[in-house]
């Protein structure tokens, strides 16, 4: 029997045997919205969708998709697997319980990454649904200027963006880039020994990433790997990891090459930041169009919105979203987008070289 199918199988068995133990049929039991895991269940024989939330085999997505968890491939049972937190809510309470779900407080100044998304119809995060976050952290924006041409290229018409998208409204803003770039080193990475970011990276103490997971024209998809590779990367950065670090044009670069700098520069981004002590990560899943937030004119979703997901390890917090996305429904155009580009090679690297976990414990916070 394949493990997919093992899987569902014994997912399938404890819906039933759960199902039966409280009086309900195993369809009632399905259609409920899952309940946060009270204790992470010890690694065991037990199905890991069971194991991983407590009896619960199945979660709901925003627009009520049912999504069994025996479907995500690497979600695990083992108690000491990266913790991902998930809410079907997309809204600003849900994305500061997701945060703070995660029990980390910065030390220091914080800076606040996302996308200030490229004019005039991009899926970018707006400002109603991250701002609260953003005010408690009492955080700064940062981000740093495109290698291609628009209307974030350079550093005047890029804030000049953040002010028209509303982003200065409810923070200050920093391009990091804007002084030029400064240096990191790469420790076992696949392709790169350095990463360009921008110059004023080193003036924050703590990041926080919050990133829209969706497609990407070049990478496959875009998520929080991205953001801390390709998004903090000054434009000589940008160029540098497209070539896969070899200089040469970023557009007609080795794919996988370009996928596993990706891996290399954020992992250069999470060893600066105390080995991953001082960043943490929100992915979501929302507006899932094959195209990225830097496509000013994106293709239309085919699949519905599905949550918001937090972890500190940015590995599992992206394998965990893409696990979402082949489970769901409606999902055939973004996991064409995907694999066309072979965008989960982005993981595989990123696991080797230490960045993070593939495998991941998923915890329910929807009650």
């Amino acid at each position: 029997m394949k493990r997919r199918d093992f899987l569902k199988f014994s997912a399938a068995a404890a819906l039933t045997g759960a199902a039966a133990a409280c009086g309900a049929s195993p369809a009632a039991g399905a259609s409920s919205a899952p309940t946060a895991s009270s204790a992470p269940a010890p690694a065991s024989s037990a199905a890991p969708g069971e194991a991983a939330s407590g009896g619960v085999v199945s979660l709901t997505t925003n627009e009520g998709d049912v999504i069994p968890l025996a479907d995500l491939e690497h979600l695990t049972g083992d108690a000491g697997a990266s913790a991902v937190y998930f809410t079907r809510e997309i809204s600003a309470a849900a994305l500061v319980r997701a945060y703070e779900a995660l029990g980390w407080a910065p030390a220091g100044r914080v800076a606040v990454k996302l996308s200030t998304g490229e004019p005039p119809a991009s899926n970018y995060l707006r400002p109603d649904l991250v701002g609260d976050l953003i005010r408690s952290l009492n955080g700064t924006i940062v981000e740093c200027n495109t290698a291609y041409g628009g209307a974030r290229s350079s550093t005047e018409s890029h804030y000049q963006v953040a002010r028209e998208h509303g982003f200065a409204g409810i923070a200050a803003v920093h391009i990091q880039d804007e002084n030029g770039s400064m240096t990191l080193p790469v420790e076992g990475g696949a392709r790169l020994r350095e990463n360009y970011v921008g110059a004023a990276f080193a003036d924050y103490d703590d990041y926080v990433v919050l990133s829209h997971f969706k497609g990407h024209a070049m990478a496959g998809y875009g998520g929080a790997i991205k953001n801390i590779s390709i998004g903090l990367g000054s434009r000589e950065g940008k160029q540098w990891i497209h070539s896969g670090g070899t200089g040469g044009n970023m557009w007609s670069g080795e794919q996988d090459a370009f996928l596993e700098a990706m891996g290399d520069a954020g992992k250069s981004v999470s060893d600066a930041l105390g080995h991953g002590a001082r960043i943490v990560y929100l992915n979501v899943m929302n507006r899932l169009s094959v195209d990225c937030d830097c496509d000013g004119n994106p293709a239309e979703p085919e699949m519905a919105d599905i949550g918001i997901l937090a972890s500190t390890d940015p590995v599992a917090l992206d394998q965990a979203c893409i696990d979402l996305v082949y489970a769901a429904p409606g999902h055939e155009a973004l996991t064409r987008r995907i694999e066309s580009r072979n965008g989960i090679h982005t993981l595989e690297n990123a696991a080797a070289i230490g960045l993070g976990s593939r495998s991941y414990r998923l915890e329910l916070l929807d009650v």
